[in-house]
């Protein structure tokens, strides 16, 4: 193993032994699921899946068939930088093995942002969906933030238990959540098995043409934000070189399959009327109320699972990335901390879910805005932060196979693909920061862009006060002692 001392955050840094995961504890099933609860797909689907119809019409579909394609451009980036130096610092070391120390800081405090960002809509929406059901089906009205606190502190006690047996959990909750999401699809399907046309799938049904494909593009790019979740989890996985790129692949196949069958459920549960379909907050949960009366609930519990899962899954993979920049210095050292028994990074869990918790609470609360318009606020901000993240790792991977494997350099897999990234993505994220959005997504561009001149400002300082960074960076491999 690397003994090279951990930083402090400035000056010198001490030798210290860096801290290590528990070597060994997931297989490629426990990272795959966890990357698929983190998706969360019933939590994305039932909240994002309205405006992709109101945008594309009855082809809603083909635009969540698009978004997977370049995000399975994104995944072929990240699984080739886990071939080559798996690491639980994920992004962050890959950006900093190819670009330096400053990139690499600035990259820890942008992602990092992005996801705590990100998270806290899913913080706020398990209190809000919680408080959903409780009001539907009793007519009690009870304060949505009592919820959230309740599942933010069920999640930690969960992540801080150890890696296995949270996963464990996370991947429970989303084989349960998939399973009522495919019976309720079926029975959708049989209802309305007399009306059934490929229309869905038929370009021509695009409203607007490509122009409407392409306004709904950013929102189904965002139901994928979770797909990265294995890179993460990278030394505590048992042969992350081959494990983490199957559980990429994996998991972006298994969902583009899901919300393809989702979203062809959905249209043709709405009679193939998108007008109707964008006027709903929940659409698929509305069609499950058509067909299935009492039996909807399914649908209700399907997305708190999904939700409950996502926040454990996230908990366990994003924190990760705080704990590493910790160990190597990018980040003052106590986030690196450990418990004795289950080797889970706990200071890292308690900042990454204490700054969610206070963002929801703080945004939401503080504004009165209830949790579902919250959901798609502060999800928008963090995937602008996240997003600009793919797109640098897709510029760095070229850069790093040639100064680093040029004999193991692929002109498709190491340049065409990922430079086809780059411009596949571009596109989504210019539409995240186009000027002329209504309010609050109008400040976001500003916002995301105080926040990267800032990463750098602290980056370039904290370079210059300590000129070890560069040989700490990506100096922990995950299956390298």
């Amino acid at each position: 193993m690397d003994t090279t001392a951990l930083g402090t955050g400035g000056g010198a840094a001490p030798s210290v032994q860096p801290e290590r995961l528990r070597r060994g504890a997931l297989g490629l099933a426990d990272i795959t699921a966890s990357t698929m609860a983190n998706i969360g797909p019933a939590m994305s689907f039932f909240f994002g899946f309205a405006l992709i119809a109101q945008t594309a019409g009855v082809a809603a579909p083909l635009t969540i068939l698009a978004a997977a394609v370049v995000v399975a451009l994104l995944g072929n980036t990240l699984a080739e930088f886990s071939r080559s130096i798996p690491s639980t610092g994920s992004f962050i070391t890959f950006i900093g093995k190819t670009f330096g120390p400053v990139a690499a800081i600035t990259t820890t405090i942008v992602v990092s942002l992005g996801y705590i960002i990100a998270v806290s809509a899913v913080v706020a929406i398990s209190g809000g969906w919680t408080a959903t059901i409780i009001a539907h089906y009793t007519g009690v009205h009870i304060a949505w933030q009592w919820f959230t606190a309740l599942w933010t502190l069920v999640s930690f006690a969960l992540v801080v238990r150890g890696v296995s047996v949270s996963t464990k959990w996370a991947g429970a909750l989303f084989g349960f959540e998939m399973g009522l999401l495919v019976l309720v699809s079926v029975w959708v399907l049989v209802r309305h098995g007399g009306h059934l046309t490929m229309a869905p799938f038929d370009p021509r049904h695009l409203a607007g043409g490509f122009k409407g494909l392409g306004l709904g593009f950013p929102l189904a790019v965002f139901l994928f934000v979770g797909w990265e979740n294995s890179a993460a989890l990278a030394e505590e996985t048992t042969n992350p070189r081959h494990a983490v790129p199957r559980a990429i692949y994996l998991s972006i196949a298994a969902m583009t399959v899901s919300y393809l069958l989702f979203a062809y459920v959905t249209v043709v549960g709405f009679n193939y009327d998108t007008a109707a379909l964008a006027k709903s907050d929940v659409p698929f949960v509305d069609v499950a109320l058509g067909i299935l009366g009492g039996g909807a609930f399914l649908a209700y519990l399907a997305g708190f699972t999904s939700i409950t899962g996502s926040l454990i899954s996230a908990a366990n993979s994003q924190s990760r990335l705080i704990f590493n920049s910790g160990r190597e210095g990018l980040l003052p050292p106590v986030v690196a901390k450990v418990t004795a028994q289950g080797r889970t990074p706990w200071v890292s869990f308690v900042v990454y879910l204490a700054v969610a918790l206070g963002l929801a609470f703080g945004w939401g609360w503080g504004w009165d805005i209830d949790p579902v318009t919250y959901f798609g606020e502060s999800a928008t901000l963090g995937t602008i932060l996240i997003v600009v993240t793919w797109l640098v790792a897709n510029l760095a991977l070229p850069v790093y196979y040639r100064r680093n494997h040029p004999e193991l350099f692929s002109p498709v897999r190491h340049l065409i693909l990922p430079i086809a990234g780059v411009a596949a993505i571009g596109y989504p994220l210019y539409q995240l920061v186009k000027p002329g959005q209504p309010a609050p997504f109008d400040v976001f561009p500003l916002i995301s862009g105080a926040i990267i001149v800032v990463a750098v400002g602290y980056a370039l300082v904290l370079n210059a006060r300590d000129r070890t960074l560069g040989e700490r960076v990506g100096s922990i491999v995950a299956d390298v002692d």
